[in-house]
């Protein structure tokens, strides 16, 4: 069975992309993580703890990661985002609070199922999808 390691690899390759210490690192912390982590938020983790890098370092690394299918990178609007892991999970979409920021995962069946008759109503064959909902979580109400 593949891990991410290995459909990283698999995309390195194929991309001819070069392997490299620094991005390596990326890959490593992100992978040590289940937070929707921005780029910034690795970046200024990665530092806390020693770790000399470029912030261009890590946004690349994390997007690569997302091409790859390794990551999944969740738009936020606003040049915000966030990159959660893809691979290995389940598929869920996210309820965002505009004050704090809290991210809360959600599965629905039938959110899944009007998308899908949406799609096939416009004979439209999706390859992936992304939805957020935006407000304000209980806390911040």
């Amino acid at each position: 069975m593949k891990t991410e390691q290995d459909l990283f690899e698999d995309f390195r390759i194929k991309n001819r992309l070069k392997r490299s210490e620094p991005r390596n690192r990326v890959i490593e912390k992100f992978l040590s993580t289940e937070k929707h982590i921005s780029a910034l938020e690795l970046y200024n983790e990665m530092r806390r703890q020693g770790i000399v890098i470029g912030f261009s370092t890590v946004y690349r690394t994390l997007s690569l990661l997302a091409k790859s299918g390794v990551a999944r990178k969740v738009d936020l609007g606003k040049g915000e985002a966030r990159f959660e892991h893809q691979f290995g999970h389940r598929h869920h979409d996210h309820l965002f609070c505009l004050s704090c920021g809290k991210m809360i995962e959600f599965t629905s069946p039938k959110i899944e199922r009007l998308q899908r008759q949406i799609a096939q109503k416009n004979n439209f064959k999706p390859q992936a999808h992304n939805l957020v909902i935006y407000g304000l979580c209980q806390r911040c109400r």
